[in-house]
């Protein structure tokens, strides 16, 4: 939790410094050129590389109201694909005890994963209209800091507010799961299915399609049941049960998660599509533009099943070339 603190605080340095507006727009120049969408939607993309799903919006602020479904469709598929940079350096600092290269593969999976959600939100929502940025592309941040101190500090508040939301959080639903797995437990003892858990249930829904992503059949059902998880409640639950898992076996060796697995399992978890950012991104992105609140709730849905492709369409590339 102290490094969200840390990296809130960074972020907010290089967003006063005008650093990283730099980096947003050299990242949505590329994807707009290369993919021929809007300004507005490749700027969106490109700042949720670094920046959370409510947080990256605000680059685009002025366009959100006159957006075209289909750009709205991209900038919550976005948003539930990738996640931000204070988190992700948080799942770095949890499993880089046991998967010492695992930055590498956390970054990658964050970058490849913006323009994976643009394609996902084009093809579940072609493009219909005349978006009002079709040919412009301007980074609009506003910057409420006297100097960089100032900015430091404000970062470091923020993320104190993070690290506690993170924290509650994970005692909340990681109680939640231990209480699930004591009612499903008792369930399962009743009909004579002893070790009946939630990750269990998970694990035999999704192992098919963690097997596709190119995860050893051994693995398949734990990994499957990592992706209910971070569907079902949120990707920080699932990276701690990763570690876990890492914790207790080393990878590589005899009843040890298989190495190809716990890389494929690093792509698939990075994003924050899961059923609970579907009311924040209705929440932050309705408070921007209160008039598209009810095209907002209709994409909502449909935009967290894109954002989980999106991740799953990461994960087995990295998968291809492993």
């Amino acid at each position: 939790l102290p490094t969200i603190i840390f990296f809130s605080s960074l972020m907010a340095v290089t967003y006063h410094l005008g650093l990283m507006q730099r980096v947003v727009r050299a990242s949505a120049w590329v994807m707009q050129r290369t993919m021929k969408t809007s300004g507005a939607e490749s700027l969106s993309a490109a700042g949720n590389v670094f920046v959370g799903q409510t947080e990256a919006p605000l680059l685009v602020r002025p366009f959100v109201e006159k957006m075209t479904e289909s750009e709205l469709m991209a900038l919550m598929t976005g948003g539930f694909a990738t996640v931000a940079g204070g988190v992700l350096a948080a799942y770095v600092g949890m499993l880089v005890a046991y998967f010492p290269d695992v930055a590498g593969h956390m970054l990658a999976a964050s970058v490849m994963s913006a323009p994976a959600a643009l394609v996902v939100a084009k093809i579940m929502l072609p493009e219909a209209g005349e978006p009002e940025t079709a040919q412009s592309l301007d980074v609009i941040v506003e910057k409420p800091d006297v100097n960089v101190i100032d900015a430091a500090a404000r970062g470091a508040g923020e993320g104190l507010t993070l690290a506690l939301n993170v924290g509650a959080m994970l005692l909340a639903f990681v109680a939640l799961i231990y209480m699930s797995n004591g009612i499903l437990g008792w369930i399962g003892a009743l009909v004579g299915f002893d070790g009946l858990t939630l990750e269990l249930i998970l694990g035999w829904i999704l192992a098919p399609l963690a097997w596709v992503m190119g995860v050893p059949w051994a693995d398949a059902p734990f990994i499957g049941s990592l992706m209910g998880i971070k569907t079902v409640l949120n990707e920080f639950v699932a990276y701690l049960q990763l570690a876990g898992a890492m914790g207790e076996t080393t990878i590589g060796m005899p009843g040890g998660l298989a190495p190809r697995s716990v890389i494929i399992a690093t792509y698939a978890l990075s994003g924050f599509a899961n059923f609970g950012s579907i009311a924040m991104q209705i929440a932050g992105i309705g408070g921007i533009a209160p008039s598209r609140r009810q095209d907002l709730s209709r994409l909502g849905l449909r935009a967290m099943i894109g954002g989980s492709i999106a991740a799953f369409m990461t994960a087995t590339v990295a998968g291809m070339i492993l």
